[in-house]
């Protein structure tokens, strides 16, 4: 199965409190912040339950999706990454360089698994949606080629989660 999207989103938007000045637009190269988006697809299963609740609060909570027998989603994962467009390649990442680390680090451990019994992180966590957008943005926070942005998941045509790393301030 092809797990990966072929579709590079490429946006530049210019910073012109840097100075920016490019042939023809007064824009620097270097000074413009480039995003590109990269999109993946795996196949996971989950049980939403939480040991610190009885049956009853845990279907309460969860619905249907606390059923013993866990359900399956196909995710699709959205990876975005920013950074200076390196003046050899002009790219600001190698797309082969982060399909590896992707396949590595993300789709390897979570594709045609089922979370709560085969990934440890989820173990003692409920491994829902919101906690595997931040457990992935963990797992590829150190790609070593460009900075990673916004981590966003699709777990089906209505739900979408997306998280950015830590944030001051807590919003409850």
């Amino acid at each position: 199965m092809n797990r990966r999207i072929f579709l590079p989103i490429v946006t530049a938007t210019a910073l012109a409190e840097q100075g920016i000045e490019e042939r023809g637009t007064g824009m620097n190269r270097d000074a413009l912040h480039v995003e590109l988006g990269r999109r993946y697809r795996f196949a996971a299963s989950h049980r939403l339950h939480s040991p610190h609740l009885s049956e009853e609060e845990n279907y309460r909570v969860f619905g249907k999706c606390a059923n013993p027998y866990g359900h399956g989603h196909n995710y699709v994962l959205e990876v975005s990454l920013s950074g200076r467009i390196d003046p050899a390649t002009g790219m600001i990442a190698n797309l082969a360089d982060l399909d590896a680390f992707v396949e590595q680090q993300v789709l390897e451990q979570f594709d045609h698994r089922s979370l709560n019994e085969e990934v440890a992180a989820f173990r003692e966590k409920v491994p829902t949606t919101e906690n595997l957008c931040i457990e992935i943005f963990c797992r590829l926070q150190n790609f070593p080629h460009a900075r990673l942005e916004p981590v966003r998941i699709q777990e089906t045509g209505n739900n979408s989660f997306e998280y950015a790393g830590n944030t001051e301030g807590n919003h409850s």
